[in-house]
């Protein structure tokens, strides 16, 4: 039976689709996580699927500082004395035939867990689908002049393998959780799999990471077998880069840190990425301090 809180709007014929969620909230730094949904959006030229009424989801009123509270709060615009809009959370569900993928784009539920997955497992069970994937962040050592590394947790043990070729690193973790894993813990009783992949942006960098998003963009394109043009995004990337890096030569003292962090990233991916390669080279008299 379908919940009450999901509305299906098209039954489009899918052939057991992935399903991609893309979550505001906790693990979207950079907003990576509702970026690279957005940017799929509109390459793919995903059509609206279904929503999720979000009224008993989500807390309004919050104690606390302003700039805690405003995080709770719906968002608002007001010109010249007028309301001209109010925007509520929304999660809506969209879809691509040609790729055969459903793209979910929302945030994440502060109340009601159980109900608000139960809205998912039901769309996917309408669908066919068997997969679901989660894409996101979160802020870590990384500089900004190198690749994001990309950790996964997964539902099942299957997918490991299948995940490994992409080059993904499976990460341990113990502490507080969110819908995403609450979802993970419990598709398996609903006869899905699910994967979690989560890079890591600079801590030192606000508001949109293009890199991060082509990144990961990448990445989802293997893995779901996309045909997407990516050319553009490898340019966007770069450019952010560029100016991030023109920026940063201008405070020599973050200049210096960022080169320590870039070494010890470097000495780390070496050390534990590619550890045969330096014993080979340490075997050929090549050294490496």
């Amino acid at each position: 039976m379908i919940p009450d809180k999901l509305r299906i709007h098209k039954r489009p014929k899918l052939n057991n689709p992935c399903l991609l969620l893309g979550f505001s909230g906790w693990m979207n730094g950079g907003e990576v996580s509702t970026g690279t949904v957005k940017l799929l959006i509109k390459k793919l030229g995903a059509e609206k699927l279904a929503e999720i009424e979000p009224e008993g989801f989500y807390i309004h009123s919050f104690p606390g500082s302003m700039e805690i509270t405003a995080m709770f709060r719906p968002h608002a615009k007001i010109k010249n004395g007028l309301i001209t809009s109010f925007k509520d959370a929304t999660d809506v569900f969209l879809y691509s035939r040609q790729a055969n993928l459903i793209l979910f784009l929302g945030k994440e539920p502060n109340l009601r867990w159980r109900e608000f997955s139960n809205c998912v497992f039901s769309l996917c069970r309408e669908f066919g689908v068997k997969t679901i994937y989660f894409i996101g962040s979160v802020a870590g050592l990384v500089p900004h002049t190198r690749e994001p590394r990309i950790f996964c947790s997964v539902s099942d043990a299957e997918l490991k393998e299948k995940l490994e070729r992409y080059g993904v690193k499976f990460t341990d973790y113990e502490g507080p959780a969110s819908i995403v894993t609450y979802l993970t813990a419990n598709c398996g009783q609903q006869g899905l799999k699910m994967a979690n992949l989560v890079a890591t942006i600079p801590v030192y960098v606000q508001g949109n990471n293009p890199k991060c998003i082509e990144t990961l963009t990448r990445h989802l394109a293997g893995i779901l077998g996309l045909q997407i043009e990516l050319d553009d995004l490898r340019e966007t990337s770069d450019v952010f880069e560029k100016r991030l890096s023109d920026a940063v030569q201008e405070q020599p003292e973050l200049a210096n840190s960022i080169g320590k962090l870039e070494e010890n990233y470097d000495n780390e991916i070496f050390d534990s990425e590619m550890g045969d390669l330096k014993r080979w080279l340490e075997q050929q008299g090549v050294r490496l301090d």
